[in-house]
């Protein structure tokens, strides 16, 4: 069967909705993981993916910051909800997919952007963004594989994971080393948590290392096509149980151009299940 994945950072699913309508109409994924969703559980717009065949769902969010979601045609055969860092600001849910005898585990996740100044002696935000890349690190690789009975290997992680880790990930290599999100210590901590389970980057599956690819353009640049300094801080990732199913990737970029557009757009890959 195939699977269709999508990631996609909302920021806000309820002043988004309606372009999460329509791109769910557009493109049918089986399964949209959103990020920053701020928005409490009870206030989720829940009737919306009703209507559009998206069942079987699991919120968790919070008054105006962070949030995640699952919302998928497919149904779970588990759900979990963890926590990061001694905190409990929605930033990860996993879920396992009804696929068969093996469950496809699905990771969703939000990870701190950092603030702005890269330095967690003076900047808090930013110490919490390294703590929770190191504890996630250890987390795939001790925890996750006996974590359940039913968590098998064929994982797929996703989320705004706010590091653009590779060279072409930023528009700029040089200028933007000292800034959040491509700092040497972030790519450091990221290589990490893609060793803990051997993930596979998907999208450069099919895009060379050596090529320009964004998921993410300030709101700040007028002219976001013109311009074109964007990041990849969108991920798919897939443990190498899966990487021989991986059928085809793609980043909605024409998104970006939307009333009332996210400054991410989604992230798409299919899977031969």
């Amino acid at each position: 069967m195939p699977l269709t994945v999508a990631t996609w950072n909302i920021n806000s699913v309820r002043l988004r909705i309606s372009n999460v309508e329509r791109f769910l109409r557009e493109e049918r994924p089986d399964v949209l993981c959103l990020q920053e969703t701020k928005c409490p559980d009870e206030l989720f717009p829940h009737e919306a993916f009703d209507a559009l065949g998206y069942r079987h769902r699991l919120v968790h969010g919070m008054k105006g910051y962070n949030g995640v979601a699952v919302v998928s045609r497919i149904p779970f055969t588990g759900t979990a909800i963890h926590h990061r860092c001694g905190k409990e600001d929605c930033r990860h849910v996993r879920v396992w997919l009804d696929t068969g005898t093996d469950p496809v585990v699905l990771d969703n996740l939000y990870i701190p952007a950092g603030g702005d100044i890269p330095d967690p002696a003076q900047n808090a935000k930013f110490a919490h963004k390294l703590d929770f890349y190191r504890e996630l690190a250890v987390w795939f690789a001790e925890i996750a594989p006996r974590s359940a009975a039913r968590n098998g290997k064929r994982g797929i992680a996703v989320g705004d994971l706010n590091v653009a880790p590779l060279e072409h990930d930023v528009w700029s290599h040089r200028q933007l080393l000292d800034v959040v999100s491509h700092t040497p210590i972030e790519v450091e901590l990221f290589g990490r948590m893609i060793s803990s389970r051997d993930w596979i980057d998907v999208p450069r599956r099919f895009v060379p290392a050596d090529q320009k690819l964004y998921s993410w353009w300030s709101y700040r640049n007028r002219d976001w096509r013109k311009s074109d300094r964007g990041r990849r801080l969108d991920h798919i990732l897939t443990t190498p149980a899966l990487g021989e199913s991986i059928v085809s990737y793609r980043i909605a970029r024409d998104m970006r151009d939307w009333e009332k557009a996210s400054d991410h757009v989604p992230v798409l890959a299919t899977f031969a299940i």
